[in-house]
């Protein structure tokens, strides 16, 4: 066992066996992509009916295991060996096997994505604990990006728990110190908090949502208070050239309201990764 545990840890083998592990993970990160917001929305139309003293009709079970992943256009069951990760979409040439109609490439491309940070985790930091916190902190962020695309909505069942979980990871010093984390998750909460509000007083406006300030402080708790400024300046970067991007390229109104948390993040990775590094290359610029 020893021997097999070993030759799993040896820095040639283990991103390899990070990088199949992490594309199934992608596989299940589409099932939480599409059925999480589906789920809430099921759970808020049960909670208004019964504030409306409405009899609520039994549903069928709809979580995050069952029922089995159908095509949205025939509700043809998804078989095992058309579920294997990238392979089953490129032999069926993103097409359903029995009614034929298209499947969006951004399945393969969210198994990719899962693939791809758990190995490059593995290269990162190697066989150790490290690696593993990394691959579970992308594939949240992973997860949350894509619900906020498509709904504007940071689950809490994502944020929180990231969160918490940050706090737990840095309470053994993984990524920073437990101090940091905890100043980290509450500063990150309070900077956005505080933003929100300072906008809605001077325009009468919402400018972001609850989950952005989530997203950040679970961000501060794995990273550290050190890296937010790094974080924020990198998101409001990338945010503002998209938004431009998008108003000039597609037509984008500006009344028309852009998710913040792909951005958060996207900086958020950055921060994980090589976070230290980029603080201490621009604070020496001005030493």
């Amino acid at each position: 066992m020893s021997e097999i545990l070993e030759t799993a840890a040896h820095p040639m083998v283990f991103p390899w066996l990070c990088l199949a592990f992490g594309l199934v993970i992608g596989s299940f990160l589409n099932v939480v992509i599409h059925r999480l917001p589906k789920m809430m929305e099921r759970d808020w139309q049960s909670q208004c009916a019964e504030l409306r003293g409405e009899a609520v009709a039994p549903a069928e079970r709809f979580n995050l295991f069952v029922p089995r992943s159908r095509c949205p256009a025939c509700s043809h069951a998804i078989a095992a060996a058309e579920n294997i990760p990238l392979v089953s979409w490129a032999m069926l040439r993103g097409r359903c096997s029995a009614c034929k109609a298209r499947i969006s490439p951004r399945y393969p491309l969210v198994e990719l994505l899962g693939g791809a940070a758990a190995a490059w985790s593995a290269v990162r930091f190697g066989a150790s604990p490290a690696a593993f916190a990394a691959m579970v902190f992308l594939w949240c962020i992973v997860a949350a990006t894509f619900i906020d695309f498509d709904t504007q909505l940071l689950p809490d069942s994502i944020t929180l728990p990231l969160l918490w979980l940050g706090l737990l990871v840095n309470a053994g010093g993984v990524f920073t110190d437990l101090r940091s984390a905890v100043i980290g998750a509450a500063a990150g909460y309070l900077t956005l908090w505080s933003v929100y509000w300072l906008f809605k007083l001077a325009t009468g406006k919402e400018g972001m949502g609850f989950g952005d300030f989530k997203l950040l402080a679970a961000i501060g708790a794995w990273c550290g208070w050190q890296v937010l400024p790094l974080t924020i300046l990198l998101s409001s970067f990338i945010g503002a050239a998209v938004g431009i991007a998008l108003m000039v390229f597609a037509r984008h109104g500006r009344s028309v309201p852009i998710p913040f948390g792909p951005y958060l993040g996207a900086a958020g990775i950055v921060a994980l990764f090589w976070g230290p590094q980029l603080t201490r290359q621009y604070l020496n610029q001005f030493m």
